[in-house]
């Protein structure tokens, strides 16, 4: 664990995101607090902001949480490989993860690519009302 360990209000905070939601993914099995106080409250670490921050990124991209969750899995796959060991991947099975870690970027950047289309015409019809507005309407 990195860092102090954080309650529930310090990772909305740092976040931005509600209590209700943190404990949605929590409950949808996203995410879970690494640690507990002694009194049993949850208590999360660095590395649980950062998952809750790419599942905070990936919603306003159109992800579902099936996906995220999907890409977590992988994510977490490829972290706990441990070549020369008992947990080292499979070549097949590493490289299909790469792959699908690989989909979902490809995804995200073409996700990107629309947003910053549409708001490109957002701010064309922003400026074309504040052209009018300037004319007098």
């Amino acid at each position: 664990m990195t860092g102090r360990p954080m309650q529930i209000g310090e990772v909305a905070a740092r976040t931005e995101l509600s209590l209700r939601t943190i404990r949605q993914y929590e409950d949808s099995g996203l995410v879970a607090p690494s640690a507990s106080s002694p009194g049993g409250f949850p208590l999360y670490t660095d590395a649980d902001v950062s998952r809750l921050m790419v599942v905070r990124r990936m919603g306003p991209l159109g992800f579902t949480l099936d996906e995220t969750r999907e890409l977590l899995g992988a994510v977490d796959r490829l972290s706990a490989d441990r070549p020369g060991t008992d947990g080292e991947l499979e070549p097949a099975e590493r490289a299909a993860l790469v792959g699908r870690v690989r989909r979902y970027e490809e995804a995200a950047a073409e996700r990107v690519a629309e947003l910053r289309a549409q708001l490109a015409r957002a701010e064309e019809f922003a400026a074309s009302l504040r052209a009018r507005l300037a004319q007098g309407v």
